[in-house]
């Protein structure tokens, strides 16, 4: 005789599967309608550290231009190739460890602003 599967375990085990899966979508549904955080303001704590990275970034590279970067051209005009090795390591160097901070509070700070607009908007219910 042949075997004939267990349709009551598979159906069983299958009907579990979906319950479980069901559990977890309502469990990221749940996640998603309490979550603070408009659209709004999801977009200005991403954005506003890009913006001022890129800002500060440009800014930095122009003073460094202007001031430092002139170091490896010689009276005659012509380059001093060691130089411009050295000071393009440092500025790689100074200008990450510059985009890194700038980042980082720029992060902290668009956070703390939602924060406390949060904040008072419970002061008000």
């Amino acid at each position: 005789m042949s075997e004939k599967p267990d349709m009551e375990s598979s159906a069983d085990r299958a009907v579990a599967a979906l319950h479980a899966v069901d559990e977890k979508v309502n469990a990221l549904r749940d996640q998603r309608l309490n979550d603070p955080d408009s659209f709004g303001d999801k977009i200005f704590k991403t954005a506003t550290p890009a913006l001022a990275g890129l800002v500060f970034g440009k800014v930095f590279e122009m003073l460094w231009k202007r001031s430092v970067g002139r170091k490896s051209v010689r009276a005659d005009g012509t380059t001093n190739e060691a130089a411009e090795v050295a000071l393009s390591i440092a500025f790689t160097v100074a200008s990450a460890a510059f985009g890194s901070l700038v980042a980082q509070l720029s992060d902290r700070g668009s956070k703390a602003i939602v924060d406390k607009r949060h904040a008072r908007q419970a002061r008000r219910k």
